[in-house]
């Protein structure tokens, strides 16, 4: 269930040895296999302290390596994690295909247990006493590793990098995805929320390593037990937890940091006696949060609160509530069978049951707005009303209880009366300025002088305003077909922002100027260049934006001296993928930009990719496809389709992105002809004759790349720009190849007309 550091010396020599020699005794040949109807269930490590084979989950079976010990194993890593488990009649097998796959029965079904992440064929595999299983290749190089696909466990020597995350499992019995997560933002910030919530630390983290702004950032636990986000090349550290000494002798330490299924992250020391393997002593000496009922969002379901502390929470449901699961109590509560239960019963035995809640210093609420509604209707008409019986008291002293009971509502209703004037008085207060603001909105949406400026959350300025902001528009940043964009500062000095100028009002530049606001208007994305304003004024025509401090991306990648490293590029490329699946699927509009260059990818302060330049973009109602609506686009990056005046659709922009996507890889433009082959002047024929002659090296150059990844990149890119659009993916499937959870599929010659043959 962890991922495990071992931090003794011998077991690290004899593993060293073993990685780089392949010791006959552990190496695992072509044709082995593993078989729950036999005794041969794992293979182990050179020590025997480790092991990869089947695992027993209730009554079937997983897959994963484990620390062997006494009473359970420790479970770092499952294989096919979501869909883990298979029957007595499975069998793992290192085929003499050279892969490694799980059968079930005889002549069954056969799953790959590494996916499809192998470039060449199994010749050997190893359980290292690194706690990592890998495979070999030829001339005995590694080409797969557990170590790259962490679960909810990491080790020493093991990497989390940027875009990767930890997954808690449902349960210590249930291996498969659970309900949090912990993973490294490309900005530096380590961040644990629910499954379920966005990557915003700031809204929805429970937990935060506070380092954002520290890009290249990754973490680590190191052979000493020493916890901590460090950049490659060691100029940042910031250490989360360090390793103390451990007053037993005579025996081995392993180090493990685990994401656990209550959401905390503890780092776990195993200390493992001298010659038995079989038995360890196990302490918690790290975990974040500290507090557990601070894993506020998710930890305790709906109807129900926290309580506790660092050594022990647990949640409880409210008064008139009463668990879903009571072995499971974070999945939250419902209201109680008995919560309707009357006091004229016949034989029914009345004591007071109102519940006190806890203090607020000593409980963590976890309530939503129909958990209040809920609440407050439950005490106010059901359990002061009437309160809940008993067998306490019988006969003659049921009229008195009652009584008493009844003296004890009034007593309180009462009390609660004024309370509940001053929370009507609030109600109806809010309600009115909630309806006061709604038709002021109403007004200025129906108000035909605004033009296309219906959005009232935009900013109106006044032309002089702007002029002044700008300072006479003298420091332009960039120019374009229609206009120029100028350096300004808002009027009260609060921000600088970007002024762009529509100098020439013409027909088109109307229209596009129109269309910009409109589709912009409706967007509010981390990825997407920020519209804070506007101004129209007879023939003036200004729109202001957010202020983009590092230029556009062209800018970065095709100038030497400011070029990203490639896990930065990777990072923007996905970066401006997700922006485009905003635009694509997650607006109330559909929104096809028509126009994704370089050029129009513009870097903030944080080097964060944001879409800009909105122009052409054009605006899809629900259910529809596409639009005749002639486009216009930068050369280069036009779609074939659209160079036809075809219908546009989305997958306009993903040949663009495809474009762009390679210019990422390359760090070169799309057209280049100051180059030594007419084989290089155009970017995608010159890609995809690398490509298929196996040269992408060339592509990247003397730069120290991970090249599955520049394969991986290289694979979307073409397929992006075929010229059938209907063989481009969707952004969606872009994203999920990108990420590695999606094979990617051998790409045909995009462009038949300028692939070699």
């Amino acid at each position: 269930m962890a991922i495990v550091q071992v931090a003794y010396p011998l077991l690290f020599l004899l593993s060293l040895s073993f990685y780089t020699q392949q010791t006959t005794s552990s190496v695992i040949t072509t044709g082995s296999s593993l078989s729950l109807r036999t005794n041969r269930t794992s293979w182990h490590s050179l020590s025997g302290l480790f092991a990869f084979g089947f695992y027993p989950q209730g009554e079937k079976y997983g897959i994963g390596i484990w620390l062997v010990g006494e009473p359970n194993n420790t479970l770092v890593w499952t294989a096919n994690r979501d869909d883990p488990l298979v029957s007595s009649n499975a069998t793992i097998m290192l085929t003499m295909d050279g892969e490694l796959v799980v059968r079930t029965g005889l002549g069954g079904q056969e799953e790959s247990l590494v996916g499809s992440e192998l470039l060449e064929p199994v010749t050997s595999a190893s359980m290292l006493d690194f706690i990592n299983f890998v495979l070999y290749g030829n001339n005995s190089r590694v080409i797969w590793e557990s170590f790259d696909f962490p679960t909810d466990t990491i080790l020493g020597g093991q990497n989390l990098s940027e875009g990767k995350e930890l997954i808690s499992s449902k349960s210590s019995l249930d291996r498969s995805s659970g309900r949090f997560r912990i993973f490294m933002q490309y900005d530096g910030n380590l961040v644990a929320c629910s499954v379920n919530h966005s990557d915003d630390a700031q809204q929805d983290g429970y937990w935060s390593s506070n380092t954002p702004g520290q890009s290249s950032l990754h973490l680590n636990l190191d052979s000493q037990g020493t916890l901590a986000l460090r950049t490659y090349s060691g100029i940042y550290e910031k250490i989360l937890a360090k390793h103390s000494s451990f007053s037993r002798k005579g025996g081995s330490t392993v180090h493990r940091a685990t994401l656990d299924d209550d959401g905390l992250f503890r780092l776990y020391l195993h200390w493992l006696l001298k010659g038995d393997f079989s038995s360890s002593v196990v302490s918690v000496r790290w975990s974040a949060p500290e507090n557990q009922c601070d894993v506020v969002k998710g930890f305790c379901g709906y109807n129900s609160y926290c309580r506790g502390s660092s050594d022990g929470a647990w949640c409880d449901c409210f008064p008139g509530f009463a668990f879903i699961n009571e072995s499971e109590r974070h999945m939250g509560c419902w209201r109680s069978p008995n919560y309707e239960q009357h006091c004229g019963v016949e034989d029914a035995n009345i004591t007071s049951s109102i519940t006190p809640l806890p203090r607020q210093d000593e409980a963590t609420y976890r309530l939503r707005e129909s958990n209040w509604e809920l609440f407050l209707h439950g005490v106010s008409k059901d359990t002061l009303a009437c309160p809940q019986c008993s067998s306490n008291a019988t006969g003659p002293h049921k009229a008195k209880n009652c009584d008493r009971e009844n003296t004890l509502v009034l007593i309180v209703g009462v009390s609660l009366g004024p309370i509940a004037i001053f929370c009507s008085l609030i109600a109806a207060f809010s309600f009115l300025l909630y309806r006061y603001r709604v038709h002021k909105y109403a007004r200025l949406s129906t108000d035909s002088t605004l033009g296309p400026a219906r959005e009232f959350t935009l900013q109106s300025f006044s032309y002089k305003e702007l002029e002044e902001a700008t300072g006479g528009f003298t420091e332009e940043i960039r120019k374009g077909p229609l206009g120029a964009v100028y350096k300004g500062t808002m009027p009260d000095g609060s921000k600088r922002v970007a002024v762009k100028r529509l100098e020439r009002a013409t027909e088109r530049g109307e229209k596009e100027f129109q269309a910009e606001m409109a589709a912009i208007g409706h967007t509010h994305h981390k990825n997407i260049v920020q519209l804070l304003g506007f101004c129209m004024e007879s023939s003036k025509k200004l729109l202001v934006f957010e202020y983009m401090e590092n230029g556009s991306l062209a800018d970065l990648l095709f100038d030497v001296e400011r070029r990203h490293p490639w896990s930065e590029r990777v990072r923007i490329a996905l970066e401006v993928a997700r922006g485009i699946l905003y635009l694509h699927e997650e607006c109330e509009l559909q929104i096809i930009q028509c126009d994704i260059t370089t050029q129009y990818i513009l870097m903030d302060e944080s080097r964060t990719a944001k879409i800009s330049d909105f122009g052409p973009a054009k605006l899809l109602m629900p259910n529809q496809t596409g639009t005749e609506t002639e486009v216009r686009g930068t050369r280069g990056y036009v779609a074939l389709e659209l160079q036809r005046s075809a219908m546009v659709s989305t997958k306009a922009d993903i040949y663009s992105y495809g474009v762009v996507l390679l210019e990422i890889v390359c760090c070169r433009s799309n057209m280049v002809v100051d180059v030594s082959s007419a084989d290089e002047v155009r970017l995608c024929s010159w890609v995809y004759n690398c490509y298929i002659t196996g040269e992408l090296p060339k592509l990247v150059k003397d730069e120290q790349v991970d090249m599955k990844s520049v394969e991986r990149m290289v694979q979307i890119g073409l397929l992006c720009m075929q010229d059938d659009s209907e063989i481009r993916p969707s952004i969606k499937d872009v994203i999920l190849m990108l990420e590695g959870i999606m094979d990617v599929p051998r790409p045909p010659c995009p462009t038949p007309l300028y692939c070699s043959s």
